[in-house]
């Protein structure tokens, strides 16, 4: 009898502000998983990020408390604190070699919007970065895939595109509907729009 050797588990690592999570970053994880076959996807709030020009809303604790929320009953989805927990920036290149150090036997998948991939070359380490794990890239509205053919040829094979059905939402949007006083239950998960009703988040400053 021949050996069978055990497939390696892939997971799917997908950071972001998350600032708050929606039904939007869930869709794309889910669609992410079914389509590349993933164990498990894990979310990474980011920490402090250096590609961000503006100040981040809420604090780490509570977009990871909300991402703990969101996630909680889906048990494809892990959430991970290792960014909001990290001192300084927060760097992909630094989170992915976490994860290869300490998951050697797992196959990574880096998930993030096909919008962000075209500026991969300008992350830190980005040539690096292509070659540690693969990339993700879940279209969002108004994008056009055709745009990725731009990107240097060994990096379009390290790309896996995803078109998942869009969304009219945004967590900027979001922000603006809480400060004005209007409900959000529609666009994310209704513990997560009470834990932001409960911690009075995202309300104008003098309403905080």
């Amino acid at each position: 009898m021949k050996n069978q050797q055990t497939p390696i588990p892939r997971w799917g690592l997908m950071g972001g502000t998350f600032d708050p999570i929606h039904y939007g970053h869930l869709l794309a994880a889910q669609a992410a998983a079914r389509h590349c076959g993933l164990e498990q996807v894990i979310f990474i709030p980011t920490g402090n990020p250096p590609h961000k020009r503006i100040r981040l809303t809420a604090p780490a604790f509570n977009r990871y408390e909300m991402t703990l929320l969101a996630t909680a009953e889906n048990p494809l989805f892990q959430v991970s604190s290792l960014e909001t927990e990290r001192e300084g920036f927060s760097y992909t290149f630094d989170t992915l070699n976490y994860f290869l150090n300490h998951y050697p036997q797992t196959e990574l998948f880096f998930i993030t919007g096909a919008d962000a991939i075209l500026d991969i070359v300008d992350w830190k380490h980005g040539k690096e970065l292509t070659e540690m794990c693969r990339f993700i890239a879940i279209s969002r509205p108004g994008f056009d895939l055709e745009r990725l053919r731009t990107l240097p040829a060994t990096l379009q094979e390290r790309i896996i595109p995803i078109c998942i059905p869009p969304i009219a939402i945004s967590a900027t949007e979001i922000r603006e509907k809480i400060a004005a006083g209007q409900d959000v239950s529609q666009f994310t998960p209704k513990l997560v729009s009470a834990y932001i009703q409960r911690h009075r988040l995202y309300l104008p400053v003098e309403n905080a």
